[in-house]
């Protein structure tokens, strides 16, 4: 696809030929690292959690973040009534937290990648409605499989699945490919209907697959001392794909 728009005097046979491509107002592709403010601050606040987590809290001061903001199943077994209110913030404080530098490099990556699309389209109000109601989709997922279970959830991976999913319903040309600097003027796709492109199709399948492995004991990455959440991954994308209708501000 060409980033210009369509010459003067195109015929009418032409016009009825064009894909969904947006039109562009210059023909300069913007830089690679140009994005919006809401992402970047998502970026540093995650980068200077961690590195408060990791080298200025002590032991015992760690302990006590992740008993307050980490998301656990086993809470949920006990009436909210008797407990303090972290039943209430866990869901969504557990995506902030990350429990190497590992873990946050990987997430801050692919965040970057699948984010910036999504911040473009929806604003950074929406985004940050997003990023909340995702995190705890993919929380309360992650629950249902293991309830009960004194497992701990920390990461952003579920919300950037969420992200993934959503930009598969309109960042994913017709025409192949993934355009991260102007997806977000594409029309979005249905449901069913962005499982007609074939880069979208392959995408979700590998993506699935991926998953699928990591829960069987295969991960296809080394992730050093974490446990992948693959059912996080599960329900965020899940959340992402079927409900980014409700943040799109784009008929």
């Amino acid at each position: 696809m060409s980033d210009r728009p369509d010459m003067p005097g195109q015929s009418a046979a032409d016009e009825n030929l064009r894909d969904d491509r947006p039109e562009y107002e210059h023909e300069d592709r913007q830089p690679v690292f140009n994005l919006p403010g809401i992402l970047t601050a998502t970026v540093l606040v995650l980068t200077g959690i961690y590195l408060a987590d990791a080298y200025l809290l002590s032991d015992v001061w760690r302990e006590w973040l992740l008993v307050h903001f980490a998301f656990t199943p086993l809470r949920y077994v006990y009436p909210l009534s008797e407990q303090a209110y972290e039943w209430l913030w866990t869901p969504v404080t557990y995506s902030l937290m990350h429990g190497s530098m590992q873990h946050l490099l990987f997430n801050g990556l692919w965040l970057i990648a699948f984010g910036a699309p999504v911040v473009r389209r929806i604003g950074a109000a929406r985004y940050v409605a997003f990023w909340v109601l995702s995190a705890a989709a993919a929380a309360f997922f992650h629950a249902a499989l293991n309830w009960g279970e004194p497992t701990v959830l920390i990461g952003a991976s579920g919300v950037i699945s969420a992200l993934m999913a959503a930009a598969c319903r309109f960042a994913f040309p017709r025409h192949g490919g993934y355009d991260r600097n102007y997806g977000h003027l594409y029309p979005r796709q249905t449901i069913v209907g962005s499982l007609g492109n074939r880069t979208v199709a392959v995408f979700v399948a590998l993506w699935f697959a991926g998953n699928i492995f990591i829960a069987i004991g295969m991960p296809l990455i080394d992730a050093g001392s974490d446990t992948i959440a693959w059912d996080a991954h599960i329900g965020g994308f899940l959340f992402g794909y079927f409900l980014f209708g409700w943040f799109d501000r784009v008929r």
